[in-house]
């Protein structure tokens, strides 16, 4: 019995630390060896009763029994803990790996950040070498616009001291032999055809043809004359006059104009001009006589607060009226104050490309002006693109009347009003177009028409009306060009 075996093996325990055990062998009565332990017990002088003997071997069972539930729970303890020491253990082990992932990201993080700073440095590098080089190009093309100019102050004075000498020349001759008197040998001509200044007036002339001279006014200069202020319907267009060529990509086509209602401090003379190609296009180029214009020296340069669209911008009274980039709104802007005066969206107005002219260019809106005041050419959704024509306030740009035509704004290539009449072109890049309809805003109708009109440089991107010269202006593929008229009497 495992409880006997217990109480025996506490006897000898305890009687280990008073006297020694005595072991005793002998056979059994059977013959088979049999050995005795005797253990002396340290506070009992005699065995107990049998009865004592059951009591005592149930108390040792009882304490055996406490003692293992003890030894379970202390197992179960033990068990907790090596579960919270091998946890704590694989903590350890994984800590570090997590500390070392964190810090290759904020390393990754901090090379990505340096890497870009070192892109942003390497492009502002770039630019600045850019500027640099535009600067260094400013300044050399300012070092040869300041010779050119001073070469043509040079030759000025030079065509200067050569006019006034053929005057006195030509005064002398006059003041010379009488009429009566036959005439004698003497100096066939006063021009000095070996001088340098002369030569340099004959390369600059410019070829007109005859009938230009008799029946026309010089196209570089204000018509003025008395008597050419009655309205009528258009009857001729003359050949073009080219008084300036654009240098760059961005003049391949633009707007130029004068203003048929100048004010203060301009004057019939003053001209602007706009080179319409690229995305923001703000700068006004202002050239305060014909001969800057003609040469290329602006005297001012506006730059518009928002950016316009296309070429239909024109100047009357002194205003600046254009279409403001990828919008329906119509802009007046004043040139003297360099000030927005107005802003009106035209309403249903197409814009950016819904219903622009033949020849594309975001034409969509296009501005004029004739003797009556202030014009806008347009098309909206509801005249299914036919061109629709509004008189607008020069003021406050409200609209004060509109005729709708059935004249479809993608079938012509420009347009342009004379005395109330919408007049339009067939074709941008024929050299032997036409002027092909008028519609008479007076009698609300419209007619065909075949008046010959050249495309001398076969892309005329814009064609506008200046009612006191009389003339068309018009841009033909990087070339600004004049058209002489005629009017039938009314």
């Amino acid at each position: 019995m495992p409880a006997v075996q217990l109480l025996l093996l506490v006897c000898l325990l305890w009687g280990a630390g008073v006297r020694a055990a005595q072991l005793r062998k002998a056979n059994d009565r059977s013959g088979r060896c049999q050995y005795t332990f005797t253990v002396p017990s340290p506070n009992e002088s005699s065995c107990p009763e049998q009865g004592q003997a059951v009591s005592a071997i149930q108390d040792l069972q009882r304490d055996s029994s406490t003692q293992r539930a003890e030894l379970e729970s202390t197992k179960a303890r033990l068990s907790s803990l090596e579960s919270l020491l091998h946890q704590l253990n694989l903590d350890q082990a994984a800590g570090p790996q997590e500390t070392h992932e964190g810090l290759q990201r904020e390393l990754g993080a901090l090379r990505r950040d340096r890497d870009r700073l070192e892109t942003q440095a390497r492009e502002l590098e770039v630019a600045y070498s850019n500027l640099l080089r535009d600067k260094s190009a400013l300044e050399e093309e300012k070092r040869q616009l300041g010779q050119e100019n001073e070469e043509l102050a040079r030759r000025l004075e030079s065509s200067s001291q050569e006019a006034a000498r053929l005057r006195r020349g030509q005064c002398l001759q006059a003041q010379g032999p009488s009429r009566d008197m036959l005439p004698g040998p003497r100096e066939v001509s006063q021009w000095n055809l070996d001088n340098l200044a002369f030569q340099e007036l004959k390369s600059e002339l410019t070829e007109v043809p005859a009938s230009g001279i008799l029946k026309e006014s010089p196209s570089d200069h204000p018509r003025t004359k008395e008597g050419d202020n009655g309205c009528g319907q258009l009857v001729w267009v003359g050949q073009p006059v080219t008084l300036r060529t654009a240098e760059t990509l961005t003049g391949k086509y633009g707007v130029w104009m004068r203003d048929p209602k100048p004010t203060y401090p301009y004057t019939q003379e003053t001209t602007w001009r706009i080179d319409t190609v690229g995305t923001d296009i703000r700068q006004v180029f202002e050239y305060s006589r014909i001969n800057d214009f003609v040469q290329g020296y602006p005297s001012k340069v506006h730059v518009l607060p928002r950016p316009l669209e296309s070429t239909g911008a024109v100047v009357y009274a002194g205003s600046l009226y254009f279409q403001g980039a990828e919008s329906r709104t119509v802009i007046r802007y004043e040139l003297n104050t360099e000030a927005v005066k107005a802003e009106k969206e035209i309403p249903g107005a197409g814009y950016h490309g819904q219903f622009p002219y033949s020849w594309g260019g975001y034409t969509d809106i296009d501005l004029a002006v004739d003797e009556t005041g202030l014009w806008v050419i347009y098309s909206t959704e509801e005249a299914r693109g036919a061109i629709v024509l509004s008189q607008l306030n020069p003021e406050n740009l409200e609209l004060e009347r509109t005729w709708e035509t059935n004249i479809r704004k993608q079938s012509v290539a420009n347009a342009f009003v004379i005395c109330g009449t919408l007049y339009t072109i067939s074709s941008y890049s024929s050299a032997d177009a036409t002027v092909n309809f008028a519609y008479n805003t007076g009698m609300g109708s419209s007619k065909s028409l075949s008046i010959p009109f050249k495309n001398h440089y076969k892309y005329t991107s814009m064609i506008d009306y200046n009612p006191s010269e009389r003339k068309l202006f018009a841009w033909d593929n990087f070339n600004m060009v004049t058209y002489d008229i005629k009017l039938s009497k009314m």
